[in-house]
């Protein structure tokens, strides 16, 4: 019964769970750049530029003082496993909970009368925030991949 659950289970090696996380930070990322696009793309020139350099101020406290912190504490359990780990492991169970919460309260935050122009400013700093963030999972995917082949 072991080996047919083994068999099943989605498993892939660190470098892959690495790929992963820094596939969907990036995603998620672009996803919420996106929808700061289409909210701006109408608004005065002047307008914009200051949306768009306050979301970037705003990226670079979120990803040094929040994100980071979160993909240092993911890559210190990644980086140790040996063998293949399910493929959903790239975060812990408490972090899933956390990203529920931040997209119930990004659903909320689009529902709420607050305008758009002003929520932009958060998706762009959130959102530059996760791809400035997910460089760190794939420079150490880089890393492990080199000392794969060196290994070789």
């Amino acid at each position: 019964m072991k080996d047919t659950k083994e068999k099943f289970k989605p498993g892939v090696e660190k470098h892959m769970l690495l790929l992963i996380a820094g596939l969907i930070w990036i995603a998620v990322g672009s996803m919420l750049l996106g929808f700061s696009y289409l909210w701006l793309r109408d608004a005065g020139n002047k307008i914009v530029v200051w949306k768009a350099v306050s979301g970037i101020i705003l990226s670079l406290f979120i990803h040094h003082f929040g994100f980071l912190r979160v993909v240092d504490n993911n890559l210190g359990r990644i980086l140790p496993m040996q063998g293949k780990r399910c493929v959903f492991s790239f975060m812990t169970w408490k972090s899933y909970i956390l990203v529920l919460v931040m997209v119930a309260t990004g659903i909320l935050l689009r529902l709420s009368p607050i305008s758009r122009t002003y929520l932009s400013v958060l998706y762009i700093g959130i959102g530059t925030a996760l791809i400035l963030s997910s460089i760190r999972y794939l420079r150490f995917l880089i890393k492990e991949v080199r000392q794969a082949v060196v290994q070789k």
